[in-house]
């Protein structure tokens, strides 16, 4: 199964966030397929990017988002 999801990144206490494809079985920050995006949580607002053409790819694919990536889309799509 494919999942696309959180890999995190940056120093302690310094969260950085990947927005990555991966194989569910790999681990949280390890090898993954296809990188489509950022997100920093720590800029205000949060910084929020996706390549929207490679995540619809994905998606029709048959990738999973987990429930943050989702909300992740769906609130980058709201301000594009």
């Amino acid at each position: 199964m494919v999942k696309i999801r959180l890999a995190r990144h940056g120093a302690k206490k310094r969260p950085y966030y990947r927005i990555v494809v991966a194989d569910a079985r790999c681990p949280r920050d390890g090898k993954f397929i296809d990188d489509i995006g950022r997100y920093n949580p720590l800029t205000e607002p949060a910084m929020i990017k996706i390549d929207l053409e490679k995540c619809d790819k994905w998606l029709a694919n048959g990738a999973q988002p987990t429930d943050t990536v989702a909300a992740l889309i769906k609130k980058f799509r709201e301000q594009a």
